[in-house]
Parts: C-alpha cells; sequence; structure tokens
C-alpha cells in the first residue's frame, strides 16, 4: 500500500484562530496547574514516548495527554507486513523528537471500535491528536524521509498554533526518584475570592469574572477560582438572553451552533445537565469546521462548570470522543 496524503497543508483549516488560542490556553493552563501539583510533563525517559494504547485508556492516554504533547497514533496489526516496516521507523523518529512527540500505538484487531471512530480504512495509517483535535497524516507505509517531513511540520504547527512544546526527557531519570516540591504559589487569595462570591450574590458576574481571573492569572491551578470562573461566565451569558425566545430557535434551528449553545448555557442554570451536554454532542455531529469547534469548546466549558469528578461528565467526554473520532 502506497503512501496517501503526506501534507500537513490542512491543519491550520481545522480550527478557527480563536479556537486556536482557547485550545492554547486551556493546555497551557494544564501545564501550570500540572507543574504546580509536582506532577506534569516533568522529566519522563525515552521509553515514555512510545505507549500502547486501548479503548479503555484512549481518554486518559491520547487525548489528555495532547493538551501537553502532540500524541501521534498509529494503527497496526500483528498480520500487517507494512506495520512492521513503518512501526519501527516511527518509534525511532518520536525518540530522537526527544519530547516533542508522543507515539500510542493502536493494535486494530483489539481496539476496532477506535479504528472505525477514525474512520481508518487499511492499515498502516497514522493520525495525530492535538489539544484534542485528529488530524490524519498519512496511510501505508514510507519512507524516513517522508515522515520526518511530516512530523516537523506537526510540530510547528502544535507549536506555533497551540504553545505544545512537548515533555522534557530525561534518559538518566530514575522513575521511583520523588519530584522535587513545587514552589508555593502566592497567596492567600481569600480576600479576592470572597469578592468574586458577593458579586455573584449581587447580581455583578462580570465583577466576579474579573475578581476570579485576577486569582487565575498569579495562581492558575486554583480549583475554586477555575470553577468559580466557568460558573461565573455562564452567569453572564445566560444573563442577556430571552429563554423562550432562545429555545424556539434551538427548536428551529438544529444545526445552529451558536442557538444550541444558547439553549445549552439555558439547560445548565436550569440544572438540566444531561440534556445540556446531550444537545451540545449531538450539536457536535451535525456541525463540521469551525462550527464544530465552536460547539466542542463550550461543551468544555460546561464540563467545568459541573466538575470532572461528575460521572454525567465522564460519560458525557466519552460520548464527545464518539462523535468526534
Amino acid at each position: 500500500m502506497q503512501p496517501r496524503n503526506m501534507s500537513m497543508s490542512g491543519v491550520v483549516d481545522l480550527a478557527a484562530v480563536k479556537a486556536a488560542q482557547e485550545a492554547k490556553a486551556k493546555a497551557e493552563q494544564a501545564r501550570a496547574e500540572a507543574a504546580r501539583q509536582g506532577g506534569g510533563p516533568g522529566a519522563v525517559s525515552p521509553a515514555d514516548l512510545v505507549i500502547d494504547v486501548d479503548e479503555a485508556g484512549f481518554e486518559r492516554d491520547v487525548l489528555q495527554r495532547s493538551t501537553e504533547v502532540p500524541v501521534v497514533i498509529d494503527f497496526w496489526a500483528e498480520w500487517c507486513e507494512p506495520c512492521k516496516q513503518l512501526s519501527p521507523v516511527l518509534e525511532q523518529l518520536v525518540v530522537e523528537y526527544n519530547g516533542r512527540l508522543l507515539l500510542a500505538k493502536i493494535d486494530v484487531d483489539a481496539n476496532q471500535m477506535l479504528m472505525q471512530q477514525f474512520g481508518v480504512q487499511g492499515i498502516p495509517a497514522v493520525f495525530a491528536v492535538v489539544a484534542g483535535q485528529a488530524l490524519p497524516l498519512f496511510q501505508g507505509a514510507a519512507g524516513k524521509e517522508q515522515i520526518q517531513q511530516t512530523l516537523d511540520q506537526l510540530v510547528q504547527v502544535a507549536e506555533q498554533r497551540f504553545g505544545l512544546t512537548g515533555l522534557a526527557v530525561d534518559p538518566d531519570a530514575d522513575p521511583g526518584a520523588a519530584p522535587e516540591p513545587a514552589a508555593v504559589p502566592a497567596g492567600p487569595y481569600d480576600a479576592l475570592l470572597e469578592a468574586a462570591v458577593h458579586a455573584l450574590d449581587a447580581g455583578d458576574f462580570g465583577g466576579a469574572v474579573q475578581a476570579y481571573k485576577n486569582v487565575l492569572s498569579d495562581d492558575p491551578g486554583n480549583s475554586e477560582a477555575k470553577l468559580g470562573l466557568a460558573q461565573a461566565e455562564l452567569l453572564q451569558r445566560v444573563q442577556g438572553l430571552d429563554p423562550q425566545q432562545a429555545r424556539k430557535e434551538a427548536a428551529e434551528k438544529p444545526g445552529d451552533a451558536q442557538a444550541q449553545i444558547a439553549a445549552a448555557d439555558l439547560d445548565l442554570v436550569g440544572g438540566h445537565v444531561e440534556d445540556a451536554f446531550g444537545r451540545l454532542i449531538d450539536a457536535v455531529r451535525r456541525t463540521v469546521g469551525d462550527e464544530r469547534d465552536t460547539v466542542r469548546i463550550r461543551l468544555l466549558e460546561l464540563f467545568e462548570v459541573v466538575g470532572a469528578d461528575d460521572p454525567r461528565v465522564a460519560a458525557a467526554r466519552r460520548a464527545l470522543s464518539r462523535a468526534l473520532f
């Protein structure tokens, strides 16, 4: 099988500038929080740059890791002879990129659902996921030079569009060594957080948003401020909506991304969490391009309002993965 479409020219068109900036900001915030907790994308060994991934671990090992480093996906099978030529080349190159890429190997025989979700028609097939966005790279065996050119473009797009500079690699890292304690950010923030709560109680959602942002500018990993900001921004968005008109437009225009987003905000404020999530997941399936990415980003924001530990968020994340891939 000959390689198909090694070009990365379509990558920039997959997301609008605003969507890329928001994904970049979220990735930076995730890295800052992880670093503050002492478990971020710190030094890893070269062996950690090539991992086997299955359906159960896909969200954790690919989607979540893609906010730290571009993840290259190698779809392969034991019986596939071209795979046996391509996989070692990919593994060698990823290690040579010294932490700027992570390689996830997926056995299609054991993970047929992932194969279907990515629309894989034949193997070997290589994709990438960057800040949660899937990018097709090429299909079929290819030479090292061709592959390296594609990976160079992938690294460039990830750095310039999403600020993903990858993982630090320490070939002598001791897996059992305890990480150095993270620096404790300046604080306390009780006064600012209390001011934000008072602003919320008074209906001053703009003031609450600013107060929470003041905390996060100094302490990006502050969980209370992150949750409060997500809630304050939601309340600020629905403040000027006419609920009856917004729901009417959403019912009449199922393919209108903004109409579905407005209705989902109202659903969540009204306590209809699963309705809000389901509405936006359906909208992801109906939309393409920039509109689809706008819907996806709003859904991720609503996840933050509800909280990552809520089982409804976990279920919706799985449904979103199926809708995207």
